[in-house]
């Protein structure tokens, strides 16, 4: 057995997962309690009134090419989020294990593992370095007791993008010893390369993405964990069968048509050179103290006051996130890049 499944709980690794009723869609289905007729509101191709593919291994392959992977490295999920909870519950054990996660992130690395009766290990990405990865605190940080080191990239919500030779470097030095969790679910908007070209190399490196943000469609909640085909395999016992919804599975398979690929690479680039415009506006505005760099879909900024910021927005119609009770944020909001319209109704409301 590879060292990345012997990490895992003991008992997930024996479960034998749910058998669900066979999936064979040639045939006329009288084994899963269906009902025989759709709904009056029901307007999808393959109909609500019959149960989804289990586990949609037709959209994992449709998914993999996407992100260079082979579809045995594909999970499909609802949202990432999704993802981090599948991770956490089949590698922590309560009361026992700890993830590392590196503040101020994403929120729901910690509210997985605390939901699992895990320990949650700090290590802050510090300010005075940009917010870069500080290696050498993680690996100061790591017991045998860490099952994952969570990683956000581009972070949110600084939004900078973690190095990639920190990532490497990371990747080698946690090999045989705990799980890499790279969450990159902002990369569309980012230069940067993707961390699942190095699965392959290491094994023990699970990336996390998701179409809710370049491919518009948070409302679809989907989501695709990348790995080793044995980590899947793992994952697959305890995600939940049916998780993804045909409603979903086919709105991916239409934003997954060259038209709609060709419509998303134009918004986000469209997205991109609005993200400069307004942070060059944002920064020449008096009461703005800090924009920082961003290779995500939104902007850090921090304000002489930002309680007045926020109401300013506010009353433009405008709804921001008040980052003021996160740690070395009191001053900050983080402000996502919309359409030029409504951007220059968010620098109106701020100049």
């Amino acid at each position: 057995m590879s060292w990345y499944i012997e990490l895992a709980r003991p008992e997930i690794q024996a479960l034998k997962a749910y058998e669900h009723a066979s999936w064979e869609p040639g045939l006329v289905r009288l084994h899963a309690n269906e009902l025989p007729w759709r709904s009056p509101a029901d307007t999808t191709v393959e109909g609500l009134n019959r149960y989804p593919e289990p586990h949609p291994l037709d959209l994992a392959a449709r998914l993999a090419p996407l992100y260079r992977v082979a579809p045995a490295c594909a999970l499909p999920s609802r949202g990432s989020d999704e993802g981090i909870d599948l991770l956490v519950r089949a590698y922590c054990r309560a009361a026992v294990d700890s993830v590392i996660i590196c503040p101020p992130t994403f929120g729901m690395y910690a509210v997985a593992a605390r939901i699992q009766g895990a320990g949650v290990i700090e290590v802050p990405l510090p300010r005075a370095a940009g917010y870069a990865l500080d290696v050498e605190a993680i690996l100061a940080a790591l017991t045998p007791k860490v099952k994952l080191v969570f990683l956000c990239t581009p972070n949110n919500p600084t939004g900078n993008a973690l190095a990639a030779a920190d990532i490497l470097r990371l990747a080698e030095a946690l090999a045989g010893r705990t799980l890499l969790v790279i969450d990159e679910a902002y990369a569309d908007f980012s230069d940067a390369p993707s961390a699942a070209g190095l699965i392959g190399r290491y094994p023990g490196l699970v990336v996390l993405r998701t179409l809710s943000k370049a491919y518009g469609l948070a409302g679809a909640r989907c989501g695709i964990l990348l790995g080793d085909p044995a980590i899947v395999g793992l994952l697959r016992r305890i995600i939940q069968p049916y998780a993804v919804t045909q409603l979903t599975i086919e709105a991916v398979q239409r934003a997954l048509e060259p038209a709609a690929l060709a419509v998303t690479r134009e918004r986000v680039a469209s997205i991109v050179a609005e993200r400069g415009r307004v942070a060059a506006a944002l920064a020449a505005l008096p009461g703005v103290q800090k924009v920082w760099p961003s290779a995500a879909n939104f902007l850090l900024v921090e304000f002489t006051d930002a309680a007045a910021a926020v109401e300013r927005t506010h009353a433009a119609g405008l709804l921001v996130r008040d980052l003021r009770r996160t740690p070395g944020l009191e001053r900050a909001l983080r402000i996502t890049i919309g359409s030029a319209e409504q951007n220059d109704r968010l620098l109106r409301s701020l100049a």
